[in-house]
């Protein structure tokens, strides 16, 4: 076999692998919490429905999930760990990918209204009930990004550009990306993570660590807890309804994020550079 044939092939069992680790954890899971609290009145597909409504069993699947995808990628290391990044010092480099994460959330959150899709009532009451839980901060804030950029970035992306060896980067940079919105399972998920899955392929290409985009990812999914926290009565809104309906104040936020966004993009792509580049 041919090493580029090979290539596209750990691609592919990158992304299996990290698929079949969610659903065995979720399965997993699920037989140990019917072992151990049979529902004998219910039927099997009311019973997992229970079991999915719990928020300690979801953040249970979604920790256990995380932690065996990072041990896995790491002891097979099919993910490239080195400090080198951060012993360049990015540390001013990594405050504007901050305010990049923070200049982006508004105006991805208005693309996503527009296209008028939204999620289903399970999966709704499911990421409420992790961000209700007292430990769902772990699982959303702190190992979902770590694990999910070990994946995608690490280990998929690092593959492509081989594959493509520096040629038409932003191919592979696309791909992964548009795999990244594709296992999040739902449509409603898919043009964020997309878009996002771009940014964070890019800041790969241009320092080959995950670090920034582990500091993008960890921003996205915090705001998105943090919000959840102070003000839960908003998560079944739309983003008018932040601005208390003032179609000229929501404009004027974007306007405001987009000034935040911009300038930290350019800022990032002046910056941004592998960590052996003077």
């Amino acid at each position: 076999m041919s090493k580029k044939n090979k290539e596209i092939l750990n691609v592919l069992w990158y992304l299996v692998v990290f698929v079949l680790i969610q659903l065995g954890v979720t399965y997993a899971t699920l037989f140990i919490e019917m072992a151990l609290h049979p529902q004998t009145d219910a039927d099997l597909n009311t019973s997992i429905k229970n079991l999915l409504s719990n928020d300690t069993t979801l953040v249970l699947i979604s920790v256990i999930g995380s932690v065996l995808t990072i041990a896995l990628f790491v002891w097979r290391k099919w993910v490239v760990l080195s400090r080198t990044y951060l012993r360049s010092n990015p540390w001013f480099t990594l405050l504007w990918v901050v305010f990049l994460g923070l200049g982006s959330i508004l105006p991805l959150q208005w693309i996503y209204e527009q296209l008028n899709i939204s999620l289903s009532m399970e999966m709704e009451e499911m990421f409420k009930s992790i961000m209700g839980n007292r430990w769902g901060y772990l699982a959303l804030g702190i190992l979902a990004p770590l694990a999910e950029e070990m994946v995608f970035r690490g280990a998929i992306l690092r593959t492509l550009l081989n594959y493509f060896n520096g040629r038409m980067y932003w191919v592979p940079i696309i791909v992964s990306a548009l795999l990244f919105g594709l296992v999040h399972g739902n449509m409603a998920q898919l043009l964020n993570a997309f878009l996002i899955g771009i940014l964070l392929g890019w800041m790969y290409y241009r320092t080959e660590s995950i670090v920034p985009g582990i500091v993008l990812h960890w921003v996205n999914n915090t705001v998105a807890y943090t919000m959840y926290k102070l003000m839960p009565q908003m998560n079944d809104g739309k983003l008018i309804d932040f601005f208390h309906g003032n179609n000229r104040l929501m404009y004027m936020g974007l306007a405001c994020s987009l000034l935040v966004f911009i300038p930290s993009l350019y800022q990032l792509y002046v910056r941004l550079r592998k960590a052996n580049t003077p």
